[in-house]
């Protein structure tokens, strides 16, 4: 062939080089091209589409590198014989985006912090000075996570939680949600219990992975023994320091029939994930379940999320001996899913005693945060119009108003005054009948106490009376 035509689309289309590549396959794939025909010279093709000969030269190259021209000495390019295509080879089609999150004026979100509280410089300065001088964490580190950190957390576990382990027992992974998929896959012909109301995204995490689930109601203590004990599960998910979404703590009788559960039958495990336990404010912190567990059946799971921020995905769990042999059988040649730059710089950041300091100046910061929302709360609604519950510890409390409206009402109303709450109902994964009433949880780490007082000024604005009928 002496030549083709091609409408070239300069400016706005993709490079020209892609545009003549395309347009030659679709016409080998259609039969317009056939095997062994030749092709235009570089030189003549650039000249009759009006671009370089370089811009040729890159289409022809792609031809050649996926085999449909081959280039022969002294001939120039010809057409390879190829099977027929099922059809023609286009780009692909530019995917819907992702739809944008809702922008709030004020967000009483429970999945955020406030950037203001994170240690910038420190952190930049020990995350530069670990870049520079330690090249060799390019390379792979230790499955489980480098020894360093992991040694680091068993000391600030045994420190400040009770947590009883070696540092070979620590796997570290990339958020909670990667560790329980992990588990999910060791346990996959067990069944797990999951707390109602509870943390969805550890419920679907659970079924993605295949595991057959059940829901157990919660009551003022935690999870309830007689209703897990009728639900035959295996494995039991709980968030003893502040469940969540109620904000309650497991006290120590029934920390203790739990950890009887776990121990008479074989193959029981107890999954403590130990949410928002950096933060309690009226009372000493309770020792974590792991620490009194004497049989090695508490896997214990925790996070930095909440802690440092939540985009560092770096969590941890600690595994009984036994567990810890099936996880090494099954994940010997898993990577680690943490980058080992960041890992070092949490290391030195916890060594240097820096991390202690951050958690209590963001304690500080909470409570402070805690004070000024119940505050503005009684002040808007009066102690008859709101009741709250589970504000002793966490960064969230749980807010049951009194006027008249329905949960529904509230957090409708909420949204058309610009203000982002979410109703109890949306954490019960079964019998959400069972759910108290006009009941919405307010999240308070991602504002300071100025933008409290205004958001819940603009719910006392928006919940002053019923929406007009």
């Amino acid at each position: 062939m002496e030549s083709f035509t091609l409408g070239l689309m300069r400016g706005d289309g993709a490079p020209l080089y892609r545009q003549i590549y395309h347009h030659i396959v679709e016409e080998i794939a259609s039969g317009g091209l056939a095997a062994g025909e030749k092709l235009p010279s570089k030189r003549r093709l650039a000249a009759d589409l009006r671009v370089s000969v370089s811009t040729v030269e890159t289409a022809y190259q792609m031809l050649v590198a996926e085999g449909y021209i081959a280039a022969r000495a002294k001939s120039g390019f010809t057409v390879c014989r190829i099977e027929k295509l099922d059809a023609p080879v286009r780009p692909a089609p530019a995917a819907p985006p992702e739809p944008p999150a809702k922008r709030w004026a004020y967000d009483f979100g429970t999945g955020s912090v406030d950037t203001a509280l994170f240690p910038f410089k420190t952190w930049a300065r020990i995350q530069r000075e670990t870049v520079t001088a330690h090249p060799e964490l390019l390379n792979h580190g230790s499955r489980q996570g480098d020894a360093s950190l992991r040694a680091a957390i068993a000391k600030y576990l045994h420190a400040y939680r009770g947590v009883v382990c070696a540092p070979e027992q620590i796997v570290v992974g990339a958020g909670i949600e990667y560790l329980v998929g992990l588990l999910a896959r060791l346990f996959c012909a067990s069944t797990f219990a999951v707390e109602n109301p509870g943390y969805p995204r550890t419920a679907q995490v659970l079924r993605n992975n295949g595991v057959r689930t059940v829901f157990v109601p919660v009551d003022g203590d935690g999870m309830t023994l007689d209703a897990l004990q009728a639900g035959g599960a295996q494995l039991a998910y709980v968030t003893p320091s502040h469940q969540f979404p109620t904000g309650a703590t497991m006290p120590i009788a029934r920390r203790t029939e739990l950890l009887r559960w776990a121990g008479a039958a074989p193959g029981r495990y107890v999954v403590e994930d130990d949410y928002d336990s950096e933060f309690r404010y009226d009372t000493r912190p309770i020792p974590s379940l792991q620490g009194l567990d004497q049989a090695g059946r508490v896997i214990y799971v925790s996070t930095f999320s909440k802690s440092m921020a939540p985009s560092m995905r770096i969590g941890y769990m600690v595994l009984p001996v036994p567990v810890l042999e099936m996880y090494r059988a099954e994940y010997g040649v898993y990577s680690s899913t943490v980058s080992r730059f960041e890992q070092q710089t949490l290391c030195r950041f916890m060594e240097e005693g820096h991390f202690a300091r951050h958690l209590n100046r963001l304690r500080s910061a909470c409570r402070a945060r805690r004070d000024a929302l119940l505050e503005a709360l009684y002040a808007a609604f009066g102690r008859d119009g709101v009741a709250v519950r589970g504000s002793h510890t966490g960064l969230h409390l749980l807010a049951a108003v009194h006027n008249g409206m329905t949960e529904r009402e509230l957090v409708e109303a909420a949204a058309r005054a610009g203000v982002h709450v979410n109703g109890l109902s949306a954490y019960y994964m079964e019998h959400p009948e069972d759910c108290p009433p006009a009941t919405v949880v307010l999240g308070y780490s991602d504002m300071d106490e100025r933008a409290l007082r205004a958001a819940v000024d603009a719910l006392r604005c928006a919940w002053g009376a019923r929406p007009s009928e």
